[in-house]
């Protein structure tokens, strides 16, 4: 089996193309919050054949109407619990005799993570160990851990884009907590044959995103009114990809995924947080002189990383690729959110320059 180290540098490592793999019962952690949400939709709709299984704690981030499409679907079922819990855990992989996990539960606030870092190493690194252990005590046959791009700590403004093999420097207490959670897949790819496959991703965006995140938010201030809350200066850049193509990147990953190796999935949106505020003016149709009328700078946050950037060739190499514009991507999801404006409840909390609406909770994210 190939396998990748954590250090290094440059060009992502050749590997031998994978055969197609076909699951027959998948379990998706998380499975009802922002990312996974999308992935369980695809997963159910397009390949009837499969039996979708989605284990959540439904925490504040998490909202079982995001799965209301398919609710009925005779491939799907829903499972309240914790991956904390390891007899639960074993239970649901032996009931549902489960060949397949796409572990996205995660707790993903980084602000919170300074504020409450027990609870992540909780639930990012002890619920991934539980899941790894259940994993290989029932003998799954493809385990994607779903990572983030945070791992490899902060970009310079001229850096070239982070490959698999980068060192890990992760700098906040949540991107550590993933990052240490990664290490323990790996042991367990090499240790015990258990056929790992690893992800790290960008920041996504798009419907579900509960609003406590930057677009979501900045979507919802200008729906009620309210100033856009701009951390420090605005400069930090993020690269954004559109939700829809992250389901489909993990979909090329469950099938195509080599075990043992590691996928950065990116897209090629790079923005400053003053340019997504420019241009969901633009889409609210406020003109760009009344910026100062609605934007509001404030104090950074407790540490704001100044740039990621990761190279996403490798995944490229699977046949997987972008296909969502930003500009697409971003009306379809300020639509969204004005047809679905009551699907978080209030969410007041969250337009607050510093929200610290999560604290202590499990969030079914993946989303960085």
């Amino acid at each position: 089996m190939a396998t990748e180290g954590s250090e290094g540098g440059g060009a992502s490592t050749p590997e031998t193309v994978a055969p197609h793999y076909t699951p027959q019962n998948i379990l998706i952690t998380g499975g009802a919050g922002f990312i996974a949400s999308h992935l369980v939709i695809l997963l159910v709709e397009k390949y009837p054949q499969y039996n979708i299984v989605v284990l959540d704690r439904l925490d504040y981030c998490a909202c079982l109407e995001n799965l209301d499409c398919i609710a009925q679907k005779p491939n799907y079922k829903f499972v309240k619990g914790n991956i904390c819990s390891s007899d639960m855990v074993t239970y649901v992989l032996r009931e549902e005799n489960i060949d397949t996990i796409l572990h996205f539960a995660a707790q993903t606030h980084v602000d919170n993570s300074f504020g409450n870092s027990f609870q992540f190493t909780q639930n990012n690194i002890y619920g991934t160990h539980v899941l790894l252990e259940s994993a290989k005590k029932v003998g799954i046959k493809r385990f994607v851990h779903v990572s983030t791009d945070e791992v490899y700590g902060e970009g310079e403004h001229d850096q070239e884009p982070m490959f698999e093999d980068n060192v890990l420097e992760p700098t906040n207490p949540y991107a550590a907590t993933k990052a240490g959670a990664e290490f323990i897949a790996k042991a367990y790819f090499r240790s015990f044959n258990l056929p790992v496959i690893i992800t790290r991703g960008n920041n996504v965006y798009g419907p579900h995103q509960y609003p406590e995140k930057l677009i979501p938010k900045f979507i919802n201030q200008l729906m009620r009114g309210k100033k856009l809350t701009i951390h420090g200066t605005g400069s930090n850049k993020r690269n954004f990809l559109h939700v829809a193509d992250v389901a489909t990147a993990f979909e090329k990953i469950l099938h195509a995924g080599v075990e043992g190796s590691i996928y950065n999935i990116g897209g090629t949106n790079e923005h400053s947080v003053l340019k997504v505020a420019r241009d969901l003016m633009r889409i609210f149709e406020l003109p760009s002189e009344d910026g100062d009328k609605v934007t509001e700078f404030g104090d950074d946050r407790v540490f704001n990383d100044l740039r990621y950037t990761i190279n996403s060739d490798k995944l490229a190499a699977l046949g997987w690729k972008e296909e969502k514009t930003w500009e697409q991507g971003l009306k379809e999801t300020v639509e969204w959110y004005r047809t679905n404006s009551s699907r978080f409840g209030d969410i007041e909390h969250c337009l607050v320059a510093h929200p610290r609406a999560g604290l202590g909770q499990e969030e079914s994210s993946s989303v960085v």
